[in-house]
């Protein structure tokens, strides 16, 4: 039976997946920092939910991560789910630092616990997804430091992916960009294009299990980045984007 630990499973696209890879008939570690919600959707399944409280953005989060490794029974696949990002036009030091320590300095030390455990201790075999974000193809300014961490952890990906090759290891990287997707996360914001999260979960799910490197969901947001990537700088920094 295969093994999943998902963090940042309390609610949203990471419970979505957890959902399915239930269905599918795999033993799930599900992760977050609010154990009650964890614990309602342990009892769902029991026999195939383990459960850890886990604040990526504290000292002890490996050594969590390693508790709910170990009560999972192994790890074949790791999908971090967890992050924090707000619209900021007003550029508040709170939005920004808290973004950047979550999808920054806590996305690194989750990915690289994930990564440093299939090294050692799974021959260097695994399979890491993670959710970043459209966010990161361009500086967006109504959102400074999300869609500079978004960047961040779609090149920290890439630079995992060389390193793997460089060492021999037969672990797989999924780096999975949405674009903006119906949960609790969007707030009462409103959003252009905007898809059902269950749709969504779908589309990764195939991802995860096609082991692709790189997935932009869902097409009309792949034909929007392919547009952006094209767009000089010059005329991007003039443009209101919000």
């Amino acid at each position: 039976m295969k093994r999943a630990v998902i963090v940042g499973a309390t609610s949203g696209m990471g419970q979505e997946v957890a959902k399915l890879l239930v269905k599918e008939g795999w033993m799930v570690g599900i992760a977050g920092r609010r154990s009650e919600e964890l614990a309602k959707f342990q009892v769902l399944k029991p026999e195939q939910i383990v459960t850890e409280t886990i604040d990526i953005n504290a000292p002890d989060a490996t050594e969590k991560l390693d508790c709910l490794i170990e009560k999972l029974g192994g790890m074949d696949l790791y999908f971090h789910s967890s992050g924090y990002g707000s619209q900021n036009l007003s550029l508040e030091e709170g939005i920004e630092l808290k973004t950047a320590m979550t999808n920054g300095v806590g996305f690194t030390r989750m990915i690289g616990a994930a990564y440093r455990h299939f090294r050692d201790k799974s021959n260097g075999i695994g399979h890491i997804a993670v959710i970043s974000s459209i966010a990161g193809t361009k500086g967006l300014g109504a959102a400074p430091s999300y869609s500079a961490t978004k960047r961040y952890q779609n090149t920290y990906i890439q630079a995992l992916v060389q390193q793997t090759k460089i060492n021999g290891l037969q672990i797989k990287f999924t780096d999975i960009r949405p674009g903006f997707v119906a949960t609790d996360f969007l707030g009462d914001d409103t959003y252009p294009l905007l898809m059902k999260k269950e749709d969504v979960a779908q589309e990764i799910l195939k991802a995860i299990q096609k082991k692709k490197r790189k997935v932009v969901i869902d097409w009309r947001y792949k034909i929007l980045t392919h547009i952006w990537s094209f767009i000089p700088n010059f005329i991007w920094e003039r443009m209101k984007i919000k």
